[in-house]
């Protein structure tokens, strides 16, 4: 049976509450467990969000779509796969989903539950980071098969944590519920804007590098299917 409208939004608030609530909670464990040590406390958080994406995915792309980010489902909407009646709905639940997923974390580890992150994370390295990161998840998305999908972006996801100096937030939604926890894995209201719009930048720019793969994959293929079909000595060098 075809989900309805209500529980592929729902499934998308509550996808991106676990998926922040893996992230900073993660955080705020590897953080307790490894004695100031910050690159075990992000080989930590890195591991459960791997892991945690993994099976969100799984577990809610036959509902929603598994989005869990505005700029994935902002694509998804231009490209046809999500209705526009629908994009408003899905980034009001995952923006809301993601701000619960931080209070989930604070809740879990005896924290106080309003806070806002005090952790800036500014300047051009970072927003280059943010597009570099979004930009590749986007263009996974597009172009891996779909049987593959779940495992390739949490993989993607995993390694951008240590590439990017960003620590690879790559989602306007997870910027947005990060502010709300002053942890490891938090970020100052002040930076958010920052983040979102390299984000967008960085999405934009991997639907037409996607645009252009695909317009031009045919003709490379017709033209290498028409030279194994030749003689090897009428191929040219």
């Amino acid at each position: 049976m075809k989900p309805t409208a209500a529980q592929r939004v729902g499934a998308e608030a509550l996808g991106t509450a676990l998926l922040l609530a893996v992230v900073i909670g993660s955080g705020i464990m590897g953080e307790r467990l490894a004695a100031g040590n910050a690159a075990v406390a992000l080989l930590a958080n890195t591991l459960a969000t791997v892991g945690g994406l993994y099976v969100l995915i799984e577990v809610f792309a036959p509902l929603s779509g598994a989005h869990f980010n505005p700029a994935v489902s902002l694509v998804m909407a231009s490209r046809g796969q999500l209705a526009w009646t629908m994009l408003g709905p899905y980034i009001a639940a995952q923006l809301t989903g993601a701000m619960l997923g931080a209070w989930l974390a604070h809740a879990m580890f005896d924290l106080s539950i309003l806070q806002f992150s005090t952790k800036l994370r500014s300047g051009t390295g970072q927003w280059i980071a943010e597009a570099v990161a979004t930009f590749g998840l986007v263009l996974i998305i597009l172009r891996a098969p779909p049987s593959r999908v779940a495992a390739m972006v949490a993989a993607y996801i995993g390694a951008a944590y240590w590439f990017t100096a960003s620590t690879s937030f790559a989602n306007p939604a997870a910027a947005f519920g990060r502010m709300f926890s002053d942890s490891f894995a938090g970020i100052a209201p002040a930076s958010v804007i920052g983040f979102v719009v390299a984000q967008l930048i960085g999405a934009s720019a991997a639907v037409g590098v996607n645009r252009a793969l695909a317009a031009k994959a045919e003709k490379p293929l017709v033209a290498v299917a028409g030279e194994a079909s030749q003689p090897a000595s009428h191929r040219t060098a």
